[in-house]
Order: structure tokens, then sequence, then C-alpha cells
């Protein structure tokens, strides 16, 4: 469905300022909500919400519906009753400007248990309903995650496929005996989501209440080691003895690596999954929209056809395209849930299948400016090119950021054809001439990462594809987010129509 002319800014809650180590959904998230307001922003794009696991990644995570532990406030959990301010006196000296995960872990973790137990002997007869209710309505899938994670702290094996034969196939009678011994173990981690939601919810209205909508982040595929997976493992291309993958997903040889992308997520079995109505999509999609207002589709393109890799292989150069049934589920998903606020993440290797996809349900695709100066008058992402019902980025978390790509990832070529597209140089430097085409652009949304905003260099790049280490860590300081920066933001918005006449003047 096509939206209204606006504009944003994509930022992570992790990448918010917080002396606890890790941006959460504490003061300085409703803090950057006002920010977005005061520059006249109507959207604020996060990556997935999820626990994390390999290589702490929000597309490598233990549940597709899940939220991550580590956002949860801890100041808000003080004012709810269930810290005391002695138990936040002592802080570890986190570093700054980047996320130090592992050291945030051993600190934030032992804090959280002490919270659950508080809420166990504190919390109040509402506050125990919540939690109850909460509980019933998450059923589907809260209480195979919260085993699972609760598996995966008792047991040694780091993987639910080396776990024994029946605790992996899912006996029912060994599950209901797991369930007894780890019944303390699964309240903590019910309460760590039944926290996670409450705080996130709360944020959400705020949010929305400053007339800002709040863009999710669907990955496409799921990670293996995930309660996903174990709980549902008819609904993948899995080994039906041992559970381990027989085809991985990823992507060929493209802009960011010659050898492709091996993600190694299982592959979905669309035939059972299309036999079932897509009944797991369906409520994928529907949770997501409890707590977000649009959703961006991440790979869409596999949704038409996919990249299918042996996996034995170790790149993803020997893999081949096998379709999908993306107009069986959209259609589905329609019928269940009506229209669909949908951006199409569709960039890389794309055909017309997947565009005529896109268009038939009216998804906005995306245009990346970073990639619009490597060719002639004919590159699609040129500003010019673009189409109305479509999202312009200045870059993604995928990409570096424009400082950094101008300087460093940029050909002479690529920095001739952009100075001659800007005509001239603008006096806030190169970040904010490329920022200025977005929002001057025809696409109905654009958004800027707020790296793009402070003129950052690669320094700040939250992630590079292909590497498994030293991404997702930046953060910024509070004091970054000046009026200068406001100020400049809102006269642009007002200038190329992205803001209201009523919004600009108050």
């Amino acid at each position: 469905m096509p939206f209204p002319r606006s504009s944003g800014i994509l930022l992570h809650p992790t990448s918010l300022p917080s002396r606890y180590g890790i941006g959460d959904l504490g003061l300085e998230a409703y803090q950057f909500v006002d920010f977005l307001a005061r520059s006249g922003q109507q959207l604020w794009q996060v990556l997935p919400l999820s626990p994390t696991g390999f290589g702490n990644s929000p597309y490598m995570s233990f549940s597709a519906m899940a939220g991550n532990p580590l956002l949860i406030s801890p100041d808000l959990l003080q004012d709810n009753g269930f810290l005391e301010e002695e138990d936040l006196s002592y802080v570890p000296d986190f570093p700054l400007d980047q996320v130090d995960f592992d050291q945030v872990i051993e600190w934030k973790m032992p804090l959280l248990r002490k919270a659950c137990q508080n809420f166990t002997q504190k919390a109040t007869k509402i506050q125990q309903k919540e939690f109850e209710g909460f509980c019933r309505g998450k059923a589907s899938w809260l209480d195979d995650y919260t085993l699972f994670m609760s598996l995966l702290d008792a047991r040694e094996e780091p993987v639910w496929t080396e776990w024994p034969d029946e605790l992996r196939q899912r006996k029912p009678e060994v599950l209901e005996q797991w369930r007894r011994d780890l019944q303390d173990e699964i309240f903590f981690h019910k309460f760590l989501q039944f926290e996670f939601f409450r705080q996130w919810s709360e944020l959400k209205e705020y949010t929305n209440a400053q007339n800002i909508q709040i863009i999710g982040d669907i990955p496409i595929y799921v990670s293996h080691n995930s309660a996903d997976v174990w709980a549902n493992p008819e609904l993948f291309q899995l080994d039906p003895e041992t559970g381990e993958q027989i085809e991985v997903a990823g992507v060929p040889p493209d802009y960011f690596s010659e050898t492709g992308q091996l993600w190694g997520n299982p592959l979905y079995d669309w035939k059972y999954l299309e036999s079932t109505r897509f009944a797991w999509w369906v409520e994928r999609i529907r949770g997501i929209l409890a707590y977000v207002d649009l959703i961006r589709i991440d790979h869409f393109r596999g949704l038409e056809s996919f990249w299918s890799v042996p996996a034995e292989e170790e790149t993803a150069i020997k893999g081949e395209w096998v379709k999908a049934p993306g107009m069986g589920l959209f259609n589905r998903i329609l019928k269940e849930l009506g229209n669909l606020p949908i951006i199409a993440e569709d960039l890389g290797d794309i055909d017309q299948a997947v565009n005529d996809l896109r268009d038939h349900f009216a998804f906005p695709g995306m245009n990346i400016l970073h990639f619009a100066f490597g060719s002639d008058a004919n590159n699609p992402y040129l500003p010019f090119n673009v189409v109305a019902n479509s999202v312009i980025y200045t870059g993604t978390h995928d990409n570096n950021t424009t400082v950094g790509w101008y300087y460093e990832d940029t050909s002479d070529y690529e920095r001739d054809r952009l100075q001659q597209y800007l005509g001239c140089a603008g006096p806030h430097g190169i970040a904010w001439d490329v920022i200025r085409l977005a929002l001057s652009s025809v696409a109905n949304q654009a958004i800027i990462p707020l790296q793009d905003i402070f003129s950052l260099g690669s320094n700040a790049r939250m992630n590079t594809p292909g590497t498994a280490e030293e991404n997702w860590g930046w953060r910024y300081r509070g004091e970054a987010l000046t009026e200068e920066y406001s100020n400049r933001l809102k006269e642009m918005v007002i200038i190329y129509g992205r803001m209201t006449a009523i919004s600009a003047q108050t």
C-alpha cells in the first residue's frame, strides 16, 4: 500500500545512549522520539528487535517473535519497584561509543534475574494479572521459546541439534519433565519477555502520540539454532532424523561480495507451508504488527525466488534460484489481516518477477543513493528515476556511512558523477548533500541513518555484510542531538513537502 509523503531516521535502539553500556527503552529512547518530533520526522525505523544470537546480529536470532532482553531499561525496572537504587549504584565503565556485548551481558543478566526475583515477591495483583494475561496471549510462541532458552542455559550443548534424540525430537513426556525441572528458569524468561514488551508498548504509544510511526524489520529467514526451528521443524528443509539443514539460504555474488553471501539459515518447506495456508507466516506478521506500524521485509526477493545452496558448501557461489509462492503467501496474509503496511527490501539480484510481485500488492520498494552514481542516467536509484511509491535512503545499516562511502568506497567516476549531479557542494558537507537528494526526491518516504545526520565516518558503520565481527555496536552520545540538527532537518522537510502545513507550524 502507498504511504504519505514523509521522512524519518534509521536508528536501532541498541545505538541509543545509556550509562548501562547499551541503548535501552528508557529515558534516552523518549528523548530520541522528542528529537524526531522537533525535527518534523514522522518515521522511526529500527532493525529486528529479537534476542540476538551468533555475532550479536539482530538478523540471527533465537526467536522470530521474542524481544531482546538486553533492551530492557534498568531505570524503568526501578520505577516499577523491581530494582532498588543501590542495585544501580555500581555500573561498569562501559564504552561510550560502542556496545561491548559480552560486558553488557555479564553485568546486565544478573541484574535482570534480581528484578525477576523481586517481581515474584513484590508484584501487585494488577501486575500479576497483566503477567498472566501476557503469558496466555503469547503462549503460541512464548511456551516453546522460554523452554528453548532454558534448555540452552541448562545443557552443555550450545545447539539444539546436539541434544539427545528424545529432546531434539520433542517427545511430549520428555518436554513435560524438562518443564517441571526448569520451571524457575522458564518463569525468568517469561518475565523478560513480559517486561520487554511492556516497556516497548509504552514507548510505541508515546511515539505514536507524537505522530511518528515505527517501521519494524522482519528478516525473511530465521536462525537454525532458534526456538522457531526446534519447535516447528516441519516448516523447514531439515533432515528429519538429525534436524540438520539440507539446503541453506544466501545470495549469489553481488555488490557486497564476489563469492556471494552464505547466510546459513534453513530454507522453508514451502509445500508444507502452503498446506497450512501459511499459518506460521500469518501469525508472524500479525505478531509484529502488534508492536510496530509498518514492516520492512528483509530480502523480499526470496519470497518470489530464493537462492538455495547445499549445506556443505563454504561459499554461496554454487547455488540455484528456486521458485517461492510469494503471490499465494501475500494473498493469504491480505485475506487474514487486511491492507498490508509492508515495505519490500528489493535490493540485490532483482528480476521482473520480483518487481511484479511487489507491484501487484503496491508494496513500496527501496532506493539507495549510494548505488546511484556508478553508471549513467539510466541508473534506477538516481532521484529522478525513482517512483513515488518507494522509500529512498542515503544508505542502510548494511552500507557504509555516507562520509565513509564517499571518501573510502567510491571510484573517481562515482565521485565525479555525484558532484556533477549536485552541481555544487553544499555548506554542510557531502552527507547533507546526499540527505538533501533523498528528501527532495519524489519517493514518498525518505529514511536517513542517524550517522549521516551527524556526518560520521566509517567508524560509525553499523554492519559490514559478509563479516561476523565488529558489527552492530555503534552508539551515539546524548549531547549529539542538537537543536542545530533538528532545525536543519525540519527546514528541509518543510521545503520538500514531507511535513504537513499544520505540523510544520507546531
